[in-house]
C-alpha cells in the first residue's frame, strides 16, 4: 500500500506544485527553478524525522502512538489539499499520454515509404497558437528521427477524409512530443546506474558497519542508523546549493538557475563515484587491520570506528542533491506540456529499477568470485572477502556510465515551443 500510495504521489506532487508557477512571470519562473530543490529538501526531512524523532517515541512510548503521530500528520495534510483547492491552477489533462505515442507509431508506419515535402511547413498542424492535445503549446518542428515526420504527411487520402483520424494523421506537436521522450530516454537510462550506487547506502555500506567498532563514546550505534547523514548530507546541501552555489555559478554561466539541469546531474554522477572510491578505501583499511589483528578467519568487528563511514554517506546525500533533483527538473521542463507527470513518474521509476540493477551486479559477483570453492567477494565473514573490490567494481561501472552520460548531455537538444 505504501508502495502504490509512493507511486500515485510522487510524480503528481511534484510536476502538479511546479504547474502553479507561471512561466510567463519572469519572478514565478525564478523561484520555480528553485522549488524542486525545497521539495526534494521536505521529502528528506520528512525522512529525517520518522527515522530519528518517530524512531524514538515507538521505541520509548510505543508503537501505537509512533504510528499515530504520522496517521494524524497524513489526515492533516489532507485536509490541507482540499482546503487550498480553489487557489491552485489546475493544468487541463490532455488525455492518454501512452495512446499519443502509440497513434504516431501506427499513422508513420503505413507512410514509411512516402516522401518528405522540402517545405516542413506543410506537415500537419492545427491552426492557432494552441495545439490539438489539451493543455499544451504547440511545438517546433525538428528534422530528427525522420520516419516519425512522416505521422504528419497529408496524403491524398487524408484530404478526402471529412475528420482527421489521430491514428492515421497526427499533428506535428504530438510527433515531437514522442521525439522528446525518445531524446530524453537515454539520460534516463543513465541515472539507472546512479541509483544502483545509491541502495548500497542501505544494503553493503550496512553490511560494513556491522563489522566495525559501532561504540562512540557510551553509545552503540546501529549501522543502519548511518544512513541518516546521508539524509542529513541532503538537508545541508539544499539550502547551500540554492543560496550560495547557485548565485556564485550565475555570475559565472549567466545562467538564470546556475547550472543547467544535465550540469547538475553531471556532478551527481561525480559525486556518486567518490562515495564508492571512499567506500572502497574504507574497506581496504578494515581488511587492513584486520590482517594485522590477525581477525582475517574470525567472524569479529574491527577496531576501526564506524564513523570513518560518514564521508561516503555524506558524499551519496551530495550526489542526491545534485542528480535526483536535476533529473525531476529536466523531466519537468523538457517533457511535453500534457505529459509531465508522466513524465516525472518516469524519472522516479529509476529508482526501483536501480535497485533491481545493484541486485543483478551482487548476484553476478558472489556467483563468478565463488567459483573454484573460494569464499568469494562478499562472503558471510567479511574479514575473508573482497568487499572493496565490489566497491571499486561499482565505481567502475559508475565511470563508464559517466562518460555515456557526457555523451549523451553533449548531443542532447532541449525541446522548443511556439
Amino acid at each position: 500500500m505504501i508502495a502504490l500510495g509512493t507511486g500515485g504521489i510522487k510524480p503528481c506532487v511534484s510536476s502538479f506544485r511546479a504547474d502553479q508557477f507561471d512561466d510567463t512571470d519572469p519572478a514565478e519562473r525564478a523561484k520555480k527553478g528553485s522549488y524542486f530543490k525545497w521539495f526534494y529538501f521536505c521529502i528528506n526531512m520528512g525522512s529525517f524525522m520518522s527515522g530519528t524523532i518517530i524512531v524514538w517515541i515507538q521505541d520509548n512510548s510505543g508503537w501505537g502512538i509512533g504510528f499515530a503521530i504520522p496517521t494524524i500528520s497524513m489526515a492533516l495534510a489532507i485536509a490541507s489539499f482540499f482546503a487550498a483547492s480553489d487557489m491552485y491552477r489546475f493544468q487541463k489533462p490532455g488525455g492518454s499520454p501512452l495512446k499519443r505515442v502509440c497513434q504516431v507509431v501506427v499513422a508513420a508506419f503505413p507512410k514509411r515509404h512516402a516522401e518528405l515535402p522540402n517545405d516542413m511547413s506543410l506537415l500537419y498542424e492545427v491552426d492557432g497558437q494552441t495545439s490539438a492535445i489539451e493543455g499544451s503549446r504547440k511545438l517546433v518542428h525538428t528534422n530528427e528521427l525522420g520516419f516519425l515526420n512522416r505521422a504528419a504527411i497529408v496524403s491524398s487520402t487524408d484530404l478526402k477524409s471529412a475528420s482527421t483520424d489521430p491514428w492515421k494523421l497526427c499533428t506535428v506537436t504530438q510527433v515531437e512530443e514522442l521525439k522528446i521522450l525518445i531524446r530524453m530516454f537515454p539520460i534516463w537510462a543513465t541515472t539507472i546506474i546512479f541509483f544502483a550506487v545509491y541502495a548500497q547506502n542501505s544494503s553493503l555500506f550496512v553490511e560494513q558497519g556491522m563489522v566495525l567498532d559501532k561504540q562512540v563514546g557510551s553509545f552503540n550505534t546501529p549501522p543502519a542508523s548511518l544512513s541518516t547523514f546521508n539524509v542529513i548530507s541532503v538537508i545541508i546541501w539544499v539550502p547551500l546549493y540554492d543560496r550560495i552555489l547557485v548565485p556564485m555559478a550565475r555570475k559565472f554561466t549567466g545562467r538564470e538557475k546556475g547550472f543547467s539541469e544535465l550540469q547538475r546531474m553531471g556532478i551527481g554522477l561525480v559525486l556518486s563515484i567518490l562515495a564508492m572510491v571512499s567506500a572502497a578505501l574504507v574497506e581496504l583499511k578494515r581488511l587492513e587491520i584486520a590482517r594485522s589483528k590477525g581477525l582475517i578467519h574470525e567472524k569479529a568487528d574491527v577496531p576501526m570506528s564506524i564513523l570513518w563511514q560518514i564521508p561516503q554517506y555524506f558524499l551519496v546525500g551530495a550526489a542526491e542533491v545534485f542528480t535526483v533533483i536535476g533529473q525531476l527538473e529536466l523531466f519537468y521542463d523538457q517533457g511535453p506540456d500534457a505529459m509531465r507527470s508522466f513524465c516525472s513518474a518516469f524519472a522516479f521509476l529509476t529508482g526501483s529499477m536501480g535497485s533491481y540493477v545493484s541486485s543483478i551486479i551482487l548476484t553476478l559477483v558472489s556467483y563468478i568470485t565463488t567459483q573454484g570453492g573460494g569464499p568469494g567477494w562478499i562472503p558471510d565473514n567479511l574479514n575473508e572477502g573482497h568487499l572493496d573490490r565490489f566497491f571499486w567494481l561499482v565505481a567502475g561501472i559508475s565511470f563508464v556510465n559517466l562518460m555515456v552520460f557526457i555523451g549523451c548531455a553533449s548531443r542532447y537538444r532541449y525541446k522548443k515551443a511556439q
